[in-house]
């Protein structure tokens, strides 16, 4: 997935005595590119790519949500980027 169809920040709220478990289980999915333990209302934040809106919700639903600690999920769809790995993208 060199070219994806949708890049979105997902933030997860985990249980407290899981969210290790959570972390290494997120992580290991094909679809997450950056895991980030965080301060703040969520535990972890991750990056996702997929290639289409419909294998996004597929991935929530089938893989993310049924992993054991994960409480709930808010996404963010990244729109456009304008600065990546210090570097500006736009024109």
């Amino acid at each position: 997935m060199s070219q994806p169809g949708i890049r979105a920040i997902l933030h997860i709220f985990a249980e407290s005595n899981a969210l290790e478990r959570v972390a290494r289980q997120i992580s290991k999915l094909p679809e997450i590119m950056d895991v980030y333990e965080v301060t703040g209302e969520f535990d972890i934040v991750a990056i996702v790519v997929a290639p289409d809106i419909n294998k996004f919700r597929e991935f929530i639903k089938e893989k993310v949500l049924r992993i054991p600690g994960v409480k709930s999920t808010v996404t963010s769809i990244v729109l456009y980027t304008h600065k990546k790995d210090g570097e500006e993208t736009g024109e």
